[in-house]
C-alpha cells in the first residue's frame, strides 16, 4: 500500500470514527439453516431462497436435504441477505420455488428488524414449527440499534432542556416588560415634572409678574 493510499485509509477511519452514524450500513448473512418439510412433491429437490420486499431474493443452491443443518462462513456467492440502514424493519421471507404455479411456496413472512440481533455476536434465531429453523447474523444491528437509541436519548435531553427553558424565558420576559414599563412610566412623571415649570414660567409671563420684586 502505498504512504497515499496510507493517508487516505487513515482520514476514512477518522471520519467515520467522529461521524459513526454515516456508516449506515449493518449487513446481514445466514449462518445456518435446517429445513423440516418441502412443499415441492413432484421435484425430489427443491430451491429453497430468502427475498426482503423490494430486494432481490438470494438462493440457497446447497439446501437440498431435510433434516439437515447447513453451516455458511458468510463467504459464499449469495451472501449477503440483505443489509439495514436505520432501525427500521423489513418484511422478509423464506420460500421454495414452485414450478407448477406461479406463486411460489412460502415457509414462513415475518418482520425483519435491526433489533432482533442479539449480543455478543449479532444472532437471530428464526424457527418455524415443521419448516425451518435459521440463524442469521448481523453485528453491525447492535450498534445500529444502539446508536438510534443514544440518538433518541439524546433528543430528549433536548426537548427537556428546552421545556426547562421555556418558563425562564417567559419570567425574564415578564421581568424585562416590567422594568421597561417603570422606565417609561418615570420618564413621563419625570416630562410632567418639568412641564408644570414651564406652565408656572408661562402664567407669570402672561401676568408680568416674572421680573416682579415683593
Amino acid at each position: 500500500m502505498s504512504a497515499s493510499n496510507s493517508r487516505i485509509s487513515l482520514a476514512l477511519l477518522l471520519f467515520f470514527g467522529y461521524f459513526p452514524g454515516l456508516m449506515l450500513c449493518a449487513v446481514v448473512s445466514l449462518s445456518s439453516i435446517e429445513i423440516f418439510n418441502k412443499h415441492e412433491w413432484l421435484k425430489t429437490t427443491s430451491t429453497v431462497y430468502f427475498l426482503c420486499k423490494g430486494e432481490n431474493k438470494k438462493l440457497f443452491e446447497d439446501v437440498k436435504r431435510l433434516h439437515f443443518i447447513y453451516a455458511f462462513n458468510g463467504q459464499q456467492s449469495w451472501q449477503v441477505l440483505s443489509n439495514f440502514s436505520s432501525k427500521k424493519c423489513k418484511r422478509c421471507g423464506l420460500y421454495e420455488e414452485n414450478s407448477i404455479t406461479p406463486s411460489d411456496d412460502a415457509f414462513d413472512e415475518w418482520e425483519f428488524c435491526p433489533s432482533d440481533f442479539t449480543a455478543p455476536h449479532g444472532e437471530y434465531v428464526k424457527f418455524k414449527e415443521k419448516q425451518f429453523n435459521a440463524t442469521f447474523l448481523c453485528p453491525d444491528c447492535l450498534s445500529l440499534v444502539s446508536s438510534s437509541s443514544g440518538k433518541r436519548g439524546k433528543r430528549i435531553a433536548i426537548l427537556v432542556f428546552l421545556g426547562a427553558l421555556a418558563p425562564i424565558g417567559l419570567i425574564l420576559g415578564v421581568f424585562g416588560a416590567y422594568k421597561f414599563w417603570l422606565k417609561k412610566r418615570k420618564e413621563n412623571d419625570q416630562a410632567q415634572f418639568w412641564k408644570l415649570f414651564e406652565d408656572g414660567d408661562d402664567i407669570e409671563d402672561e401676568l408680568g409678574l416674572g421680573g416682579a420684586i415683593i
